[in-house]
């Protein structure tokens, strides 16, 4: 699904005809595939197909936003601190990361 978006954001507009071919040259699929996809992500509100022509409703950013709040939700209970207590038992952060966090947590302090 994500090579198949980057598809479509790398080249929109296009059309669903062209759409096809790059599937076929870049992922080997049919084009009952391609259109399959294509329909089940228009119908989550991501792309549309209006006319023949295939455009993003939505960014890359706020896919990967949404992805990231659905991931965080299903597994840990849409609660951030939870996945870092997590994700730092196995992995342990540098300086520089660590810092970054910092400076990421203190900006979202002062908007509100």
């Amino acid at each position: 699904e994500s090579q198949f978006a980057e598809i479509i954001w790398s080249n929109e507009p296009l059309p669903s005809g062209e759409l096809v071919k790059l599937c076929e040259q870049k992922l080997g699929w049919k084009k009952s595939t391609t259109y399959t996809v294509l329909k089940r992500l228009c119908e989550r509100g991501i792309f549309q197909n209006e006319k023949g022509m295939v455009s993003a409703r939505m960014t890359k950013e706020e896919y990967d936003a949404a992805q990231s709040e659905k991931f965080l939700e299903e597994n840990f209970g849409g609660s951030l601190p939870a996945f870092l207590a997590a994700f730092t038992t196995r992995k342990k952060l540098n300086k520089s990361e660590v810092d970054e966090i910092k400076k990421m947590i203190d900006a979202i302090g002062k908007e509100g």
